[in-house]
């Protein structure tokens, strides 16, 4: 859910966090990697934060306008499906 993350309403920052949860640390390393790479176009307005902890990937994103937010975050979850699709397709990793 997106949320207030400021304490400056003339400058209102939203907020998203995701955490998604993987089989193994393995392949929550495996999505981070995969999904680290991709920056965002826009140079400002926009700062996304992509960490694994265990078997969860974790995302946070802070945005100064909602489209903005909006835009990145359905971005990123069609890069995460097509990541979490080819990992089903060629199966567990090797460790």
């Amino acid at each position: 859910m997106a949320k207030d993350v400021s304490g400056n309403h003339a400058q209102q920052m939203l907020g998203f966090n995701l955490d998604v949860p993987f089989p193994s640390e393995r392949e929550a390393s495996i999505a981070l990697n995969s999904l680290s790479p991709d920056r965002e176009p826009r140079k400002g307005g926009i700062n996304k934060e992509l960490a694994a902890v265990g078997n969860v990937l974790s995302v946070r994103w802070t945005a100064d306008e909602a489209r903005v937010l909006r835009v990145s975050v359905g971005s990123f979850m069609d890069h995460l499906a097509l990541v979490m699709e080819t990992m089903k397709e060629f199966g567990p990793p090797l460790s």
